[in-house]
């Protein structure tokens, strides 16, 4: 068993396919079929059974399957110590990321990044900002950077702090806004609930929603168009001076912020290629992006 022998367990219990796991690994199917027998045979055991709708593992094959995927984890940590203990910033660096923050600032922070460190390379994970905490919060990445207020007992660093405003193509009062379109996006549960919970306060009736897209940029495209008025955070609209923005605040007259925070755990600033972004983000505005 080398590491391609593991990989090709892990892959396979994932996709439960044969077509679809020697596509990602770039093999032909007969060789990846050739591969699992040869494996089959080192061990004795039968590890999958096929069907009409893919590969079912049985139970030796499921637990081979799930030693894979230990042995590449200890592989990955292998590598991390070897390339730490060369205090060289080298390696991969594996970031969970909010989709907004991917889309808008990773890029060029990465860009940057790499201009200081050239021997990094980048494992990235996208998704909703609560599947990225979660993926700092079981290790599975080094760093998240996130957006909400999350309960995280380790390290953290605020990044940046959004005003959450009123968005509309003409100069609309806020008395208003249960009689007008109300243009609406797919976002994470926590931002949701502030939306919700500051409406509650306000109003005490719900809100006209006309519309319901599944990007803020297509909403803002609507807003521009004179669909109906959104909200949102000012960085979504930055520089856009045909729209009229209405920053709103808490019940307090404070102003309600949506926050981006880089999450980790301190102990992983052990790690050379760790401690180095760490140390350029946090003497980094990402304002300025």
């Amino acid at each position: 068993m080398d590491n391609r022998d593991w990989l090709i367990l892990k892959l396979l219990y994932e996709k439960k396919n044969i077509s679809k796991t020697a596509l990602s690994l770039y093999i032909s199917q007969p060789s990846l079929t050739n591969r699992l027998q040869q494996i089959e045979k080192e061990f004795g055991i039968q590890i999958v059974v096929r069907g009409r709708r893919g590969v079912s593992f049985t139970p030796e094959g499921e637990y081979l399957a799930k030693y894979a995927n230990e042995m590449l984890l200890k592989l990955e940590k292998v590598k991390e110590d070897i390339s730490n203990m060369q205090n060289d910033v080298s390696g991969t660096l594996k970031l969970g990321v909010s989709k907004f923050i991917m889309k808008y600032k990773l890029p060029h922070l990465l860009k940057l990044f790499k201009q200081h460190h050239p021997k990094v390379e980048f494992k990235i994970f996208s998704g909703w900002s609560r599947d990225v905490f979660n993926m700092v919060y079981n290790q599975d990445v080094h760093i998240s950077l996130v957006r909400g207020d999350y309960s995280w007992s380790d390290s953290k660093h605020l990044l940046l702090e959004e005003n959450v405003c009123i968005v509309s193509k003409n100069k609309i009062q806020l008395e208003d806004l249960p009689k007008l379109p109300r243009i609406e996006y797919k976002t994470d549960y926590l931002f949701r609930s502030i939306l919700d919970n500051w409406w509650s306060e306000n109003f005490s009736e719900p809100p006209l929603v006309s519309m319901e897209v599944d990007q803020v940029d297509t909403c803002k495209e609507m807003v521009v168009n004179d669909l109906g008025y959104a909200i949102m955070q000012d960085i979504v609209v930055k520089g856009r001076d045909d729209l009229h923005m209405i920053n709103i605040t808490d019940k307090n007259g404070e102003p309600i912020l949506r926050k981006t925070w880089m999450f980790y755990h301190e102990d992983s600033l052990k790690l050379n290629v760790v401690k180095a972004f760490v140390d350029f983000i946090k003497n980094y505005d990402l304002k300025s992006l």
